[in-house]
């Protein structure tokens, strides 16, 4: 059987399995069982993708202790190639881990420094948890760092590559600073070990429920055959359908507001935006500032289940103000509507404890 959905079911779904309706998430456990991964980006315009994200959906009793404690005290959450993820993830994740690097290169480096592996193992092994410049750099072969992400210490680029095998992973943060140490005293020695078959079936599985809807054969949420397939009115795409998120989709969603950090996941897939939202979003961080039409890290404004807006916003640290630079209306916001921004800009600077600026 192929659902057949109208974009308004479509927009539920989705606006749905990411948590932005009204119907709001308790923790930060649950938003990560339900999201699969929370970006880790520490770009603080207005505050860090990762708190973004949690205080987009649970609200003003979000805490960023609380992420902390998820993942450093309870081990609830591990970190893993800049995202936080909920730890029943890990078992599905293996095969990925077993079979990386998939390219040639990344292969031929790890081959070329097998010593250098092993000494950074090691110390580890025997001295962990340790910053990577704690760790000694005894590379045979430096891979260049044209790419602008490392430096010439390879040691950096040794833990994220033991990392993704599933060697040694992040224990704890100071600050900035990742804390690494053999992957075992970080995730235990009872991790469940799936066929590889089974994993990747249930990781696709998870997908889908973050995503809700998403292309078959989209790059950015590989579903596969999960779920069941689906049309969307208007769209020649061919869909997989959580199922479990047809229960609600004649319910419309209550709406609210939510300001959504641009590494948000929700923006990921920036062709389903297109196809299912009619939202067209470009991250203007990188253009030059005379080609910047809506600030360089405007958040994209959620009104129930469309995309109305962007806020070109950031904290003035000089004067200590939540700065509103302005508020694009994509959509023209009716005076309700506007009453409805104004009041979560200001739960916005109340959660983050400094008073609203006036608009610029």
């Amino acid at each position: 059987m192929v659902h057949e959905l109208t974009r308004d079911q479509a927009r539920r779904i989705i606006v749905r399995a990411q948590l932005l309706d009204a119907d709001r998430p308790g923790d930060v456990v649950e938003v990560a069982e339900q999201l699969g991964a929370i970006k880790i980006d520490p770009t603080a315009v207005i505050t860090s993708c990762q708190h973004m994200t949690l205080w987009s959906r649970i609200g003003w009793s979000y805490e960023p202790g609380q992420l902390q404690k998820a993942v450093e005290v309870d081990r609830l959450l591990f970190e893993l190639d800049g995202t936080f993820r909920p730890m029943s993830m890990l078992p599905l994740l293996r095969p990925q881990m077993r079979r990386w690097p998939q390219h040639a290169r990344g292969r031929q480096w790890l081959e070329a420094n097998d010593a250098f592996r092993k000494d950074v193992i090691a110390r580890l092994r025997a001295e962990g948890p340790l910053t990577a410049d704690q760790i000694p750099d005894t590379a045979q072969v430096a891979r260049d760092s044209a790419d602008g992400w490392y430096g010439p210490n390879q040691v950096p680029r040794m833990l994220e590559a033991l990392s993704r095998q599933g060697v040694v992973a992040v224990t704890r943060r100071q600050g900035r600073t990742r804390v690494w140490d053999i992957a075992e005293r970080v995730f235990g020695p009872d991790v469940p070990d799936y066929p590889d078959e089974e994993a990747l079936r249930l990781l696709a599985e998870r997908r889908l429920q973050a995503a809700g809807l998403a292309k078959q054969t989209s790059p950015w949420t590989p579903v596969g055959e999960a779920g069941e397939p689906a049309r969307v009115e208007g769209s020649k795409w061919k869909w997989r359908v959580d199922p479990e998120a047809l229960a609600r989709v004649d319910e419309e969603v209550d709406g609210r507001v939510v300001f959504l950090n641009p590494y948000d996941g929700m923006l990921f897939d920036r062709p389903r935006l297109r196809e299912v939202f009619e939202f067209e979003y470009v991250l203007e961080q990188f253009k030059p500032k005379a080609q910047r039409v809506y600030g360089h890290f405007a958040h994209p404004i959620l009104m129930g289940d469309r995309f109305v807006g962007l806020l070109d916003a950031a904290i003035d640290r000089n004067e200590g103000v939540l700065q509103v630079n302005a508020i694009h209306e994509l959509l023209p916001f009716e005076p309700e509507e506007e009453e409805m921004v104004r009041a979560e800009l200001d739960e916005l600077a109340q959660w983050l404890g400094i008073p609203l600026g006036g608009m610029r």
